[in-house]
Parts: structure tokens; sequence; C-alpha cells
């Protein structure tokens, strides 16, 4: 037999990995009194506990204390407790700590991949190499950003108690990314493990004993739903972190809804892996293998739809299968092993169920010859050829080891189905013509593209989704800034919602017309026909405006859309530029504006013509700012560099407040145009003639037809219609508590960004109501992966 021959007869022989110290380690909790509180460890305060099962057995591991709602109000009363000091405590102090969790997450590292492979069933190679170490990047990396924190983000401080709740997919993994920007930012924390994967949360409170982490600045509390949905109700907690499916994102948002909580949700996704015709074919078949069977293919970010250029589908899907042949499903603490088990028997079950329902759709649904162990919730990688892009495997996130397959033609028809889910998380570009797979990245809807590679994670490069993939970034400076607040920021007085009174008599100033609404670059009447009555500040009668309706909103989003391309395309330099003649062409009418503000609100001379003042340096300071708006190069520890660029959220819609009418209105028109969305605004109910008389001035400042829409009407009705159009990417509100609220349980329809004052008036000379502030909220961050080297 010669060197080939033999090569060619090799089997791999079981390779297990030794569970022996994490059996002494289980052995010796008692987990009845799992619950860490205030640095101690608690019994549920009913006695309760609930089961961890081996996935890769079924059999039982332990029985885990169950936190109740009297637990959870513990845990909150204990990271209250500890808040003062942790905060004011130095950057280095708290940096010190980050990196003593860090050290000691390294010296058990194999513990801890072990009890990972044991309580989730990933393979041992994924939680050895890939989850443990990239936790310990995490601690470390955030370790700098502690002590770095007050010149990186003066004027910022921690938003206070953090109420976190993770996955059972990386329980580990997503602990950190929850936790290390928390701890560096000042917060103190609750976390809720997954119910399913309670241990190494269990294992990191006993390291966190011993690395000096002061008590009640982390708790950790297991348990259910019910848990987490005391976290998200309670009122002492003031930021709220998901990561977990979009039904839950959704539910959250919801409950938040009027809270003032600081809410960041990272959820499902059905990322789109492109394969172009110049694309090396091995590679993109190994990515193909991290990209959706890695952890069985239970990952947010799992590249699930496999879009193939027709010219090379065949030859392909042939290196897809023969691969698919080749991987090994077995006992996960095999080190040869490729799939483990999935983590339940429910999630088991919902796999198979989608892969009948899409097979009853029409896809064929292939997988290789072999058997599964038995015993445990196993499942074949399977390959969906023949997919419809309204199949269910196309469309619904599997969270499986599933794959589903479509081809295309052109550039133009991948970026088409590419963006053809509601999801928007992930996507993976393979081309060996960079110029290629760069022109496709910032054509992607996804908070993430990896470009000739997949599943490439940081601690330094955020990541997070668009759409419903849920909102907020983790890692990096993004990532930290999402638990960080302004230091000094009083709270403005609340907000009256605007009731019309009857108006007495008529101004001298009367103007004999009644402005229309303002959609497409054009002046329409409003659907409705009807119009309502302006007073001045004496409640005399000075004109009327359009009353506009849920159809007025549709159209104004649907010109918005229609200018995105335009106007969001368009450069920063060229933004800029109008929004520098805008500012031009309002301060040539200063006068006019300045005394239509004083007939209007009643205020002095001085104060009027200051408000426009205030208005023009805004357009200036946004205009100067749209070129400006530039992202970041990350290195990561890899042959990597990964670029966070900062994309326009889309259309958002504006509801602006009757205090300073015009400045409230371009305070935040302003950062939205100059970072390239498209808006719909609501002008002031009370005062909306400041806003009709803008027409003219955008008329004659070049802004593209579409860029600015301005529908005049009720605050209430009106932003409930633009919170609920799943076209409406994002919303800000100034306006009375009850509007607010509805808009953010309203705006769960598609998870659309959403900003309120929280029912209180604004100060926009302050932090919070800077330019800096808006441009802040006005874009999106994507970060693109590209790999050098050979």
């Amino acid at each position: 037999m010669n060197i080939l021959e033999r090569f060619d007869a090799m089997d791999y022989a079981p390779a297990p990995e030794s569970r022996a110290d994490a059996d002494t380690w289980l052995a010796g909790r008692d987990f009845s009194r799992s619950l860490f509180i205030g640095g101690e460890w608690r019994a549920s305060s009913g006695a309760k506990t609930f089961d961890t099962h081996d996935p890769a057995t079924g059999k039982l591991i332990a029985q885990i204390a169950e936190a109740e709602r009297a637990d959870v109000d513990a845990a909150v009363q204990a990271a209250s407790d500890a808040l003062p000091a942790w905060r004011d405590a130095s950057g280095y102090d708290r940096a010190r700590v980050l990196y003593a969790i860090g050290r000691a997450l390294q010296r058990h590292a194999r513990l801890f991949a072990v009890l990972e492979t044991i309580d989730n069933g990933k393979p041992i190679r994924e939680s050895r190499d890939i989850d443990v170490p990239l936790a310990i990047r995490h601690f470390i990396h955030h370790a700098g950003w502690a002590q770095s924190l007050s010149r990186d983000f003066p004027g910022e401080r921690a938003v206070g108690v953090c109420g976190q709740i993770i996955p059972w997919n990386f329980p580990l993994l997503m602990l950190a990314w929850k936790i290390a920007p928390a701890l560096a930012a000042g917060c103190t924390v609750v976390l809720k493990p997954a119910e399913y994967t309670p241990l190494t949360a269990i294992l990191f409170a006993e390291i966190c004993e011993r690395a000096g982490v002061p008590k009640g600045v982390i708790n950790i509390v297991q348990g259910g739903p019910a848990v987490g949905e005391a976290i998200v109700e309670h009122p002492g907690v003031a930021k709220i972190a998901f990561t977990g499916s979009s039904e839950v994102g959704k539910r959250i948002r919801r409950a938040t809804a009027g809270s003032n909580k600081a809410l960041s949700l990272e959820l499902g996704g059905k990322s789109a892996f492109i394969v172009f015709d110049d694309a090396d074919l091995d590679s993109a078949v190994e990515g193909l293998v991290d990209g959706i069977w890695f952890n069985q293919g239970q990952v947010c970010c799992a590249g699930s739809r496999l879009l193939i250029q027709e010219s090379i589908a065949e030859r392909f899907i042939a290196k897809v299968k023969t691969r698919m042949a080749g991987l090994r499903v077995g006992d996960p603490l095999d080190k040869n092993t490729d799939l483990g088990p999935l983590v339940d028997a429910t999630q088991l079950a919902r796999v198979q169920n989608l892969v009948a329902q899409g097979s009853a759709q029409g896809a064929a649904c292939w997988q290789p010859q072999g058997d599964l162990p038995a015993g445990g919730h196993y499942f074949q990688p399977t390959l969906a050829l023949d997919v419809a892009p309204s199949n269910v495997l196309a469309q619904e996130e599997v969270f499986g080891p599933v794959l589903a397959t479509m081809t295309f033609r052109d550039v133009g028809e991948a970026i088409e189905l590419a963006n053809n889910t509601r999801y928007g998380l992930a996507a993976s570009v393979w081309s060996e013509t960079i110029s290629l797979a760069l022109h496709v990245a910032p054509k992607l809807k996804a908070g993430v593209v990896w470009i000739n590679g997949t599943n490439m994670l940081d601690a330094a490069v955020p990541f997070g989704g668009v759409r419903e993939s849920g909102f907020g970034r983790e890692g990096g400076h993004a990532g930290l800034r999402a638990y960080l607040a302004p230091a000094d920021t009083s709270p403005g007085a609340p907000i009256v919602p605007f009731q019309p009174q009857p108006v007495q008599g008529s101004s001298e100033t009367l103007i004999d017309r009644t402005p229309k609404l303002f959609i497409g670059g054009k002046q329409v009447r409003p659907d409705s026909g009807y119009s309502m009555a302006i007073a001045d500040a004496q409640n005399r009668h000075v004109g009327e405006v359009g009353i506009g309706s849920r159809k007025d909103i549709r159209d104004a989003v649907s010109a918005a859309r229609a200018a995105a391309k335009s106007w969001g395309g368009a450069t920063g330099f060229n933004r800029a530029q109008v929004l520098y003649y805008l500012a031009e062409n309002l301060s040539i009418r200063i006068n006019e504006f300045a005394a239509r503000i004083q007939n209007l609100t009643g205020v002095a001379p001085d104060a009027a013509r200051a408000e426009v003042e205030a208005s023009i340096e805004r357009l200036f300071a946004c205009a100067g700012q749209a070129d400006k708006q530039e992202g970041r190069v990350h290195n990561p520890p890899s042959r990597t560099i990964a670029v966070s660029l900062k994309e326009p959220v889309g259309v958002i819609g504006i509801v602006a407040p009757d205090a300073q009418p015009l400045l409230g209105l371009i305070a935040m028109l302003a950062p939205a145009l100059a970072a390239g969305n498209t808006v719909v605004a609501v002008p002031s109910p009370r005062w909306p003639l400041l806003a009709t008389d803008l027409y003219q001035v955008i008329e004659t400042s070049d802004l593209p037809a579409g860029a600015v829409n301005i529908v005049t009407g009720s605050a209430a009705e009106l932003s409930k219609v633009l919170a609920r159009h799943a076209d409406v990417d994002g919303l800000w509100i100034v306006a009375d508590a009850d509007t607010a609220r509805n808009a953010e349980e309203d705006s769960a329809v598609n998870l659309k960004r959403v900003w309120t004052s929280g029912g209180r008036a604004i100060d926009w000379m302050a932090v919070e109501g800077s330019a800096e502030r808006f441009l802040t909220r006005a874009v999106e961050i994507k970060s693109v992966w590209i790999p050098f080297g050979h």
C-alpha cells in the first residue's frame, strides 16, 4: 500500500476531551443555592428549581435555583447600592477588576470550555478555540476602555443599573459581550442567563468573587421568561440589553415603552452568503461550513441563505455536498466532531417542523448519509435546493443546521435577493474581485458584512443589526457608548399636549391663505380636505394649515423613500453644500422669521431673533459635519482589517415641539439630513406656520424633491402613523409623555429606532439637544471585514 492509499484509508479515531474536572465541579456544587446576589449565594425565595440537561444524552445535569420576582428585586437593590461607589471609582480601579476577570478566565479556560460544551452541546473545538478566547478578549479589551473613559467620552457617565438577558447559543461569550462594557462604563449589572444553559454563568460568578469584583456590581439570577419579564419591568433598571429572538425583542420594546429605559436589542437573522462566479470556490465552501454549520446553525448571524451565481451553481453545489458528506455529527466532547446536538428537544422539534414545511413548499432537502447518535438532540446538516424566495426556509430563522439555496444572474439580482428579508444582521460576500465585493457590501441591509470570510468577531469591532435584527451595537467605541449618558442633564419640564382653542378675532398680520402640506418637493392639499385655525400669542386668528392624515403620511414616506437613493447616495461634501445653502437662504429671511416667531409665540424680539440665529447656526454646524461622519478602521488580532462605516438610518420621522418651534424642528432636521437620511416631519402642532414658511427656503436650496416632507396636524395621531409604518426606519419625538410612549410601543412593528425626550422639554443649546447627539442617532454602524494576505 503506497502513501496515497494509506492516506485515503485513514479515518479519525475518537479523541474525547476529559470532562473529569467539570464533573468534579458539578458534583461539588450546591445548585439549589446558585443565585448570585450582592456577592452572596442564595436559594430561590420560593425554594424553586429547574432542570438543566446534557443535549448530547438528554440526561439531567443539575437542578438550578430559579429566581422569582422577589429575588430580582433583591438583585436590583444590590446593584443600586453598589452603583455609586463603582461609578465613581477611578477608571484605573475598574480596569484592574476587568483585567483580573480576564486573567481568571484564562486560568480556568479549559474548565469553562468543557462545561460550555456539556451544557450547550457545541463541539469542544468551538468552545475551546472561539467562545472562551473571545470572552477573555472582551474583558481585557474593555479594561482599556475603563481607564480611557474620561478621555474618550468627556461629559459622559454610567447610565445606571443594567438588566441583561442573554441566549443559550453562546452562554459565556454573550455574558462577556454584555458585562464587560457595562463594567467598563461604571454600570452595575443584573444578568439572566438562558434557562437551557446556566452553568458557565454560575462558574463565572465564582471567579468574580475571587477576582475582587465589589459586592453587588455583578448579580446573576437564573430562571425562565418570568425572570426576564421581572428585570425588564423593574423601575430600578436604567437599561435593558437583550440578545434573543425578534419576537421577544418586540415584546421587550412594547414593555419598555414610556419607561425612559435605554434599550439595545441584538435579535435574529437570515444572513445571505453570496458567492460570485469569480470566487475561490474551495475557500467559499469552507467559509460556508463555518457560516451555517458552526454551532449546529444555532447562530443569529448564520449564513443560512446561500446565493450562488447561476454559471457556477452546479459546480459549487457538488462541492458543498462532498464537503457535507465528510462532516462528523456526534459527541461534542470529541475533538473530531463537527456538529454536536441541538440544545434541547424543543429546538430539535422546531427545526424538524420548519424543514417539513419547506419541503411541502417545494424545497428539495438533501442530507448526507450516516446514522445519528442515539439519545441526544441531533439533526443532520441539511441542504435545501430549489428554494423559492417566499419559502419558509428562505424567510424564517430556522436556528439549526439548514441551508437554503437560491441562484442569481447578476449583481443587482444578488443584492435584491440578499435584502429580501425582514432581518438585517449579517452577510458574507465571496469574490476575488475586491472592487466588486466592496461595491456590494454597502448596498446590503446588514449591520455586519464579511468579505471572503464569515463569523469574524472581535471585542473592538461593533456588532449588531438593522431592521428586525434589532438596534444598538456591541463591541468597541459604539458598544461602550450604549452604556453611557450625559453626566449633567437636568430633566426638562413635562410637555403638555396642545389642545386647540376657539380663536378670538384675527390679527392684523393675517395671511389670507392656507399653507398646504409639503410632500415630494411639492405643496399639496391634505387628503382629509380639512384645515385647522392657527392663533397667535393673543389667541387671534393668523391663518390655517391642512390637517394631515394617514394617507398623507404614506405619501410622504413614499416620497422620502424615493429620494433616499439620491440624497443618501450623495457625497458628504455635496450634502454639506446644500445645508450651507439652506442656512444662507434662511439667514436672508431672518427678520421675517423672527417677526413670525414673536407674533406667534409672544416672546421678546431679542429672543425671537436668537431662535432664528440658533437655527441658522445649527444648520451650519451640521453642514460642517456632513463630510466628517467618518467611521473607524480596526486591526483585530487576526489577518483582517475591519472598517466601521457610518450609514444613514434611512427614512426618519420627526415630531417637533411647540417650545422654540423653529429651532426644535431645525435641530432635528439638520443632523438627519447631514447624515444622508430623508425626513417626514410633523412640525409644532400649535405653531406650524413656522414650518410652512420654510417651504420656499427648502425649494430654493437644491434639496432633492422628497428629501424633506412636512405634514401638519396632530402630533399624537401622526406620530402613531409614523411609528406603525413599516417603511419608516427611525423616529425622533419631542412631545408629551403619552405620545412618546405610544410611539415606542407601536414602533415594535418593525423595530425601528425610536428616540423620544420622554415627554419632557429639550434644552436645544445643552448636550442633550446638541448636533453631536442627533448626528450619532442619525447613523447606523456597518462593520465590513476584509481579510488580507495569502
